[in-house]
């Protein structure tokens, strides 16, 4: 016999709010102001929080900042887990990523273009999401049983960076609609990829 979650309790829900409040507001301060030229302390002010407060929820500011690509690559990791997720990775990674898309919420697009733009803008939030990726790949590793070997970590790299290609298809205004079909276009485009000669 199952029983029901419980609710979350009222310090929960706090800091669950507090938690979005500084990754909302991380994002649009950032991204007025510039995230190397302003300090963490701007943010902490505007969303009225303590530096103690900030560092129990976030490891840094840039871990605040990309909250809308580890809520991506969270999602990610927990749909390729589901049951039926089987065939050649590469198809598996494509098809996962379309289910992740379609789960992320309306609010969630507009925040993860403008982390984009942040991320290309900063040197220091470039490095940290290349590090995050990192982990995501050995994340993929991991959850769907693959061993650790040379052409699993290659094809696993592959397929982040088709992901990336697809990103860069995406135009703007960075219309969430848009996005699923330059992931498809990208994954469809691996075969004949390797097959450039220079």
């Amino acid at each position: 016999m199952t029983t029901a979650a419980q609710p979350p309790t009222l310090r929960e829900r706090k800091k669950q709010r507090t938690r979005q409040a500084l990754a909302e507001t991380a994002v649009t301060l950032f991204t007025e102001r510039g995230f190397d030229a302003t300090p963490l302390d701007a943010l902490l002010d505007e969303v009225e929080v303590s530096r103690r407060t900030f560092f129990r929820t976030y490891r840094s500011k840039e871990d605040v900042t990309l909250t809308a690509v580890k809520e991506l690559w969270g999602t990610f990791l927990d749909v390729i887990e589901e049951p039926g997720r089987s065939g050649p990775l590469a198809d598996v990674f494509r098809d996962a990523m379309l289910t992740t898309l379609d789960r992320m919420s309306a609010e969630w697009s507009p925040r993860f273009a403008a982390t984009l733009q942040l991320i290309e803008q900063s040197p220091s939030l470039h490095g940290h999401a290349l590090r995050d990726c990192a982990e995501i790949q050995a994340g993929v590793r991991e959850r769907l049983g693959i061993a650790d070997t040379l052409e699993a970590r290659l094809l696993i790299e592959y397929c982040v960076a088709t992901w990336r290609c697809a990103l860069d298809e995406w135009p703007a205004p960075y219309a969430p609609a848009k996005l699923p079909g330059c992931v498809r276009r990208a994954f469809a485009a691996m075969p004949d990829s390797l097959a450039v000669t220079v």
